[in-house]
């Protein structure tokens, strides 16, 4: 199995999952969120004064711009986290990308704001951007609502496996997620090398794909050791759900809202189902 050829990654997995989930990592993390929002609220704030040479690196000179990188970092930071939970249940997975699917909808909310002006106000002539704010805000709203539900309804499964099958599958579950991990610091540090030469970059876009190939791996994974019908169904599911999410993510902002609205309601009809029809439900 994967898990015995590769015991140093599971290993590193481990430590890297404990160093994460540690509050010190944690308040870390808020802390330094909050200093980059600071500074580039001052760094735009220079280039509307006009006070940054010509060769300094060209950040946004509208202060809403300080917003949506801040939620972008905060969706970064999301990301990591499904890495690690993939590892544990399908169903924990599925409870953490209904919160990343929360924030891509307010972060697209905040993006409309980087194309008001400043001082902020509605015309005529903005019409749209307040009814694409209005259309994310709604839809994030309606997907936490969804989230609630999911996660009080919610069955774990557990499968009919022995001590020495489960420890291969969750091994073999960890394998992906370092993977995932390693693609994501080497999109992340490419992406940044675009940004600074001037060059547009689809960070998440592209690791969402990455993850849409990751999810059929977890299935595949799955299969082996639990290969009832249900088991397979439910999963299967799981992931074409988690595939509506992601594809969202290329549409317009008002199709977005609703394939991300629409991508929560099946997953709920999914779980339901799952729960009640299964005769013994396996996770």
């Amino acid at each position: 199995m994967p898990g015995a050829w590769f015991p140093g990654l599971v290993r590193l997995y481990d430590i890297l999952h404990h160093i994460w989930e540690n509050p010190r990592t944690e308040r870390g993390i808020g802390l330094g969120l909050l200093w980059i929002y600071l500074f580039t609220l001052v760094f735009a704030e220079g280039y509307r004064l006009g006070i940054f040479p010509d060769w300094a690196p060209k950040f946004s000179p509208i202060h809403f711009f300080a917003i949506e990188l801040a939620f972008t970092l905060i969706l970064g930071i999301e990301v990591i986290s499904l890495i690690f939970v993939l590892p544990t249940s399908l169903s924990s997975s599925m409870g953490k990308q209904f919160e990343i699917l929360t924030l891509i909808l307010l972060r697209n909310a905040f993006k409309v704001l980087s194309f008001l002006p400043e001082p902020v106000y509605i015309g005529m002539d903005n019409i749209m951007q307040l009814v694409e704010i209005a259309a994310s805000g709604t839809a994030a709203l309606i997907v936490f609502l969804c989230l609630g539900v999911y996660r009080r309804y919610n069955r774990r499964w557990h499968a009919k496996m022995t001590t020495e099958a489960i420890a291969r599958y969750v091994s073999s579950k960890k394998l992906v997620a370092m993977f995932l991990l390693a693609t994501f610091i080497g999109i992340g540090v490419y992406d940044i090398w675009l940004t600074f030469t001037g060059h547009e970059v689809h960070f998440f876009e592209t690791i969402y794909t990455v993850l849409i190939f990751a999810d059929i791996a977890m299935v595949l994974i799955a299969q082996r050791y639990m290969p009832c019908y249900y088991a397979v169904f439910r999963n299967s599911g799981f992931v074409a759900g988690t595939l509506l999410m992601r594809l969202s993510l290329s549409a317009p902002p008002l199709l977005c809202s609703a394939t991300a609205v629409f991508a929560a309601f099946f997953v709920l009809g999914l779980n339901f189902g799952a729960n009640y029809f299964a005769p013994q439900a396996e996770d």
